[in-house]
């Protein structure tokens, strides 16, 4: 006869879940009121944000804003450019070396607390229970015959779902298009094919992915359960059942700790019973502790039969002192990159220079024995104000400008410079040679960027 632990295996080993839909029970407890702090949090900041203003050279404008036309990046005083990709790839490596660390320290708690997903998910099933009853009445409902109440209530759960959808993607192309100019462009219906697809995109992607595949993601898109197991050991923390506790189960017994009264897998999101050990679906949100230390605390028994602990913890090793050499690296990594970042964030150029020399023509000979070699000078002004630069050459005896010497660049752009540079013929100098242009702001006559480029002689 096959065991207990063979059958439970054996109910594991599927493709795909056969529960149908899943109506998870509310419970209250310090996660999930950790887990609802992280949804206003998020919420405050993500529709927040793209309200905040800022004064830039005069004029206020949107604090944050990719201003995807300008080739701009506006982040409250900071303006970043496309010249400045190294630091979004450093952002990057910082965010995926934090999000390793926090998956080495306690498995999958980003997605339990501040995944996106997880975060609108917990918004529509608020919203569904308040229109649709607990858990028990949702199910019911679901089962029952379709009726003038139960379309009532489906009408009005998927009107406010579209309405925060809509919103949500408003909120999101408002990072783009500034919100303030995007509102009487949609009440217009003077929107262009840009933020109208991506309204409708972003709309239609939080409606679908909250609303209806919900914990689906979680278990079958999202490629982060498949390879989380590489950055975890026996000393992770992870919601955990201790079965040396709660072992044997059975209701109505004192067996064990565990009186098998399911609430734990009724509150899970994705549907699993964590008394099955660590489950890849698993996304550590602690709901089902909390549902756990409530039954405990009104049987007069301890909490924390589920908690967060490590397997170590549970198989009752030794748990060793200080941090593990993968959370070093971890973190090592991150506060690297860091400061990496921060390094290059203080110390990168405000005026960049790129020369190009004329393709058309090589050289030119005047009448009074002078060389001419063109230029065009493209320089990019990334500080906020305009600028007054002198440009001049050096590096080349008997090299100089011809004609204006001084020029304006505006505020935040490019600007390409057409440049004469001439030196009499005849001086011994023959073929390529080198020289380097300089350009000073005149302004503060500090900022001076050097770029080397070459001079034709017949």
């Amino acid at each position: 006869m096959a065991s207990a632990a063979s059958r439970v295996q054996e109910a594991r080993i599927e493709l795909y879940r056969r529960k149908g839909k899943i109506h998870a029970r509310e419970t209250r407890g310090r996660w999930n009121s950790l887990r609802w702090a992280m949804v206003w949090l998020t919420q405050i900041v993500f529709y927040g944000g793209c309200w905040l203003s800022w004064e830039r050279g005069g004029q206020v404008q949107q604090a944050v804003l990719f201003d995807i036309a300008g080739r701009k990046f506006h982040l409250f005083g900071l303006t970043l450019w496309p010249q400045d990709a190294l630091l979004l790839a450093i952002m990057l490596i910082v965010a995926a070396a934090a999000l390793f660390l926090a998956t080495a320290l306690a498995g999958r708690v980003f997605c339990g607390f501040a995944c996106p997903q997880t975060v609108y998910t917990a918004i529509f099933a608020w919203v569904e229970a308040r229109v649709e009853g607990d858990h028990l009445a949702r199910a019911k409902l679901d089962a029952a015959p379709l009726s003038v109440r139960k379309a009532a209530l489906r009408a009005t759960k998927h009107g406010v779902w579209a309405l925060i959808a809509g919103w949500t993607a408003i909120s999101f192309v408002g990072y783009f298009t500034p919100i303030r100019e995007l509102l009487p462009a949609l009440a217009g219906l003077q929107l262009g094919p840009w933020e109208g697809f991506w309204l409708l995109f972003y709309g239609s992607f939080t409606y679908v992915q909250a609303g209806l595949a919900r914990e689906a993601v979680c278990q079958h898109m999202c490629p982060y359960s498949r390879f989380q197991g590489v950055m975890v050991d026996r000393h992770t923390r992870n919601a955990s059942y201790d079965a040396a506790r709660g072992e044997p189960r059975r209701a109505g017994r004192r067996d064990g700790a565990c009186v098998d009264c399911g609430i734990c897998v009724q509150v899970c999101p994705t549907g699993i019973d964590i008394r099955d050990g660590l489950q890849y679906q698993c996304i550590n949100c602690g709901l089902c502790a909390d549902a756990c230390d409530t039954v405990m605390a009104k049987l007069g028994a301890p909490a924390g039969l589920v908690r967060f602990a490590s397997e170590a913890e549970l198989a009752g090793e030794r748990v060793a002192a200080g941090l593990r050499p993968r959370v070093w690296v971890y973190g090592a990594l991150a506060v690297a990159f860091t400061v990496a970042g921060l390094w290059l964030l203080v110390e990168r150029p405000l005026l960049r220079v790129d020369v190009l020399r004329d393709r058309g023509t090589l050289l030119r000979e005047t009448q009074d024995g002078q060389v001419e070699n063109g230029y065009t000078l493209n320089v990019a002004n990334l500080l906020e104000a305009p600028r007054r630069l002198a440009v001049a050459v050096e590096g080349l005896g008997g090299a100089q400008i011809v004609g204006e010497r001084v020029f304006r660049a505006g505020a935040g752009s490019v600007t390409p410079l057409r440049v004469t540079v001439a030196m009499p013929a005849g001086g011994g100098l023959s073929g390529v040679q080198a020289l380097r242009f300089v350009v000073t702001d005149e302004g503060d006559g500090a900022t001076r960027v050097v770029e080397p480029s070459t001079f034709i002689l017949p």
